[in-house]
């Protein structure tokens, strides 16, 4: 009898990234008890550049591409991402299996002394290396004072609780996957904050040509957070996918219906073009793209433009 295959599934070494890790290994492993996983932690150039703002790296996919490079070497057979940190183009030879089922795609802000953020002081010092999440805070607080930060989500926090901010804005997912809920003073209403397209999401990537792989990691995707991410990234790809300027997308299904709403912005927060569509989950590829277009002719292009 031949002995069930054993797969090597890939992670970066921050604590979020194993906490995923272990959840997307919980729901492979009830669904195929007969299969072993292994875990191979693997150091990407977003990791080894940790003191450098991200949008001034130039390159795409830093917290993925080491990832990908051992999945197309045979090194690992499965990569575990936040979605959100994938390039909208699928590298050659590639493939997205899963999505797993989204935590919640909203942004918490951490606050040193527990407030929210429209009670936090005039010239208080929000910290985010995001320029997306800069933008729409400024947008609702001028008056703030935007400073940079990087780190992993504890790392970001231990900042704020030394003195070096008096909060930052981070994935409210980060928080619930790591049992942290409980240190966000404000959880941001996307009518405010529209996230990341692809925040609060998992994704399973595998070779394209292993079809076993790709079987065992189906077995985490949830076909609802598949649609609505698939539809942001979709908005992403047609605006230009690495264009280092403000963009957030937040897709939502209810009864086989997709809500999507969109925001391409500037820097200072001042300008911002925001727009919203709807229509049957399973045309998600077509929506994106069509609410990309909308908000191209609505001036997110001049926006786009100055970032060129």
């Amino acid at each position: 009898m031949t002995a069930a295959r054993a797969f090597v599934v890939g992670t970066r070494g921050s604590l979020l990234a194993r906490r995923q890790t272990d959840i997307i290994l919980e729901i492979l492993s009830k669904r195929h008890p007969e299969t072993r996983f292994g875990v191979e932690v693997i150091r990407t150039t977003g990791d080894r550049r940790a003191d450098e703002p991200l949008h001034q790296m130039r390159e795409e996919g830093v917290f993925v591409k080491e990832l990908e490079s051992a999945l197309l070497a045979g090194q690992i057979d499965l990569a575990v991402h936040s979605l959100k940190d994938m390039p909208v183009d699928t590298t050659a030879g590639l493939v997205i299996a899963a999505v797993a089922k989204r935590e919640d795609p909203r942004d918490a802000l951490v606050t040193r002394d527990g407030l929210k953020l429209r009670d936090l002081p005039p010239g208080a010092r929000i910290a985010t290396d995001s320029l997306r999440r800069a933008c729409q805070l400024r947008a609702l607080r001028p008056d703030l004072r935007i400073v940079s930060i990087r780190g992993n989500v504890d790392t970001r926090i231990r900042k704020v609780e030394a003195g070096e901010a008096e909060g930052v804005v981070m994935a409210a997912a980060a928080l619930a996957r790591m049992g942290w809920m409980g240190r966000a003073a404000d959880i941001m209403d996307e009518r405010s904050m529209l996230p990341a397209p692809g925040q609060g999401a998992i994704a399973l990537e595998t070779r394209a040509d292993d079809a076993a792989a790709r079987e065992t990691a189906s077995a985490a995707n949830d076909t609802d957070s598949e649609r609505a991410t698939t539809a942001e990234r979709a908005f992403l790809r047609r605006l230009g996918g690495g264009c280092r300027v403000p963009i957030a997308a937040l897709g939502r299904i209810e009864n086989g219906e997709m809500h999507l709403v969109g925001l391409v912005g500037d820097a200072t927060g001042e300008r911002i073009v925001r727009g919203e569509i709807a229509g049957p989950a399973d045309g998600a590829e077509s929506l994106g793209a069509r609410l990309a277009e909308r908000l191209l002719s609505e001036g997110a292009q001049e926006l786009l433009k100055e970032d060129a």
